[in-house]
């Protein structure tokens, strides 16, 4: 009789060993992580680990499919939010809530050490990068159409630059201190329009 499998047990497992995985990559690195050290993280045996997974790199790389699951109910969440700068610091919040978690900069980290060596990898973090930048550039560009954003700004450079912001204070966060209200300085003083400026006044040929 064949072996029936149960999707919820299944995705529940593949979660657990995920999680587990997470803070071991974090803390340990990716080649200094075992499939022991994820099995007795999780409570299973290392074969049972690699019948969820294919590899080391495709639990690696489901951390980061979460991810993009993630940001895209992020970007849904925030679609119809009207004041545009709002909903963009609305998502920079979201973007920014584990940044002072030790075990998710580790993890940014390893991230960063193991881009390029796994072409799937590569295509997870460049469609959640392309997903989040598309979702800013929406919000940016209403807002350049009310008057709210300056208008000399394209949508796309500056919501990558709004990512890119985000992105750097992961990696230099204060773990004792919510870097969102700086975030926020920033990237409302980016976008807003800046304040008219009159001509300089040109004195040339007045009497003292």
């Amino acid at each position: 009789m064949a072996r029936t499998t149960d999707p919820a047990l299944t995705e529940a497992r593949r979660t657990a060993i995920s999680d587990a995985a997470a803070g071991l990559f974090a803390t340990k690195g990716f080649e200094g992580t075992t499939a022991a050290d994820i099995a007795r993280a999780t409570g299973l045996s290392s074969g049972s680990v690699f019948y969820y997974f294919t590899d080391k790199r495709a639990v690696f790389r489901s951390i980061f499919e979460a991810d993009l699951a993630g940001s895209r109910a992020m970007i849904e969440r925030h679609a119809g939010v009207t004041d545009p700068i709002a909903a963009v610091l609305a998502i920079v919040d979201e973007m920014a809530t584990d940044i002072q978690d030790p075990a998710t900069q580790g993890l940014v980290v390893e991230l960063i050490r193991q881009f390029g060596r796994d072409p799937e990898l590569d295509r997870v973090v460049m469609e959640t990068n392309d997903l989040v930048v598309a979702g800013l550039a929406a919000h940016i560009d209403r807002g350049r159409a009310a008057g709210v954003v300056d208008p000399s700004l394209d949508a796309t450079e500056a919501a990558g630059w709004v990512q890119s912001i985000v992105d750097g204070a992961f990696l230099s966060a204060d773990p004792d201190r919510d870097p969102r209200p700086m975030l926020h300085r920033i990237v409302t003083a980016f976008l807003r329009t800046p304040p008219a400026t009159s001509a300089p006044h040109d004195t040339e040929g007045e009497t003292p």
